[in-house]
């Protein structure tokens, strides 16, 4: 088990690091940052306390290859990626909110359609949905960012009402967002899949909407395979997927979803080796291309601290 859970780097011109749940990301010059996605796995807003190999890598190049196809939609922050692991960018300020993007009524919001909601982040659901069924279109439903705990669901009104974004920056974003998850649709259904759900975060550089972060990774979103999808609707079947999903569902049949008094369940080496194939199964099925696993020879944190010092010299 040679995973990545933890990183302390110190950068030449390094003026802030950020530990989230999944990524650490240390900003240059306040100018840049290099962001390390690493192979912590969070589920329910907490992290898992085992890694699970090859993940930030998988993540890390799905969503370098969705950054560069959607860069005629909208401009983002990448600049490159100078380790498997690693990408560096252009340092934006963050809107407190991320833009969750649904086609299909599934997850929370099918487990919250279910307990009788009819109203998500400000948008009215069709009454008699099933699960899995789809949106008449697709529909926005953003939550805003937390630092720690759960992510709060809130609607269009209350983001410009709270002063979280403009009515002209929220109708870019909302534009870009819908544009991106077409894009991602079209994508996935070259591959044979269904983009079902996923989210989107964006910031701003000198007064300029980038989209930030990684984008239609597993981690951020939901995968179906399209072979069988109508067939197990109609008879109300679970839906083969490739998402994040199934680590909840785990965690969900071992009474856990970080509710108060619950114990997460332990973590075997068996089962990390399952996810992080299931991990690569989704790169491999989502690109179309093979997974190469990058070499775990050497010490991770030191192949990493030397690939963005090696780049930042290159930039100088």
């Amino acid at each position: 088990m040679n995973a990545l859970t933890k990183t302390d780097f110190h950068f030449e011109g390094q003026t802030n690091v950020y530990h989230g749940k999944v990524r650490d990301v240390y900003t240059i010059n306040d100018d840049l940052i290099a962001m390390v996605a690493t192979d912590r796995i969070s589920a329910f807003d907490v992290v898992l306390p085992k890694g699970i190999p090859f993940k930030g890598q998988v993540l890390n190049q799905i969503a370098a290859k969705f950054l560069d196809n959607t860069a005629d939609i909208c401009p983002n922050w990448k600049l490159a990626t100078p380790d498997p692991m690693v990408t560096v960018g252009l340092k934006c300020e963050g809107f407190r909110v991320e833009m969750i993007i649904r086609g299909i009524l599934t997850g929370s919001a099918w487990r919250t359609y279910k307990d009788g909601c009819r109203e998500l982040c400000g948008v009215t659901l069709p009454e008699g949905m099933r699960e899995n069924e789809r949106f008449p279109q697709p529909i926005i439903t953003p939550t805003t960012k937390a630092d720690e705990g759960h992510d709060l669901n809130i609607s269009k009104e209350e983001i410009i009402a709270q002063g979280l974004m403009s009515a002209d920056d929220y109708a870019i974003v909302e534009d870009y967002t819908r544009k991106l998850f077409a894009r991602g649709q079209e994508m996935a259904a070259k591959q044979g899949l269904i983009l079902v759900d996923t989210k989107y975060e964006f910031g701003k550089r000198d007064g300029k909407i980038y989209l930030i972060d990684e984008i239609h990774t597993p981690d951020s979103s939901r995968y179906f395979y399209a072979d069988g999808y109508e067939e197990k609707f109609e008879k109300g079947l679970p839906q083969r997927q490739l998402s994040k999903e199934f680590v909840r569902q785990w965690l969900i049949d071992h009474n856990f979803m970080n509710e108060p008094g619950q114990q997460l369940p332990e973590i075997t080496d068996e089962y990390a080796e399952s996810v992080s194939e299931r991990y690569i199964e989704l790169y491999e099925h989502i690109t179309g291309e093979t997974f190469t696993k990058a070499s775990s020879a050497t010490d991770l944190n030191e192949r990493i601290k030397t690939n963005i010092e090696k780049y930042l010299k290159e930039i100088k």
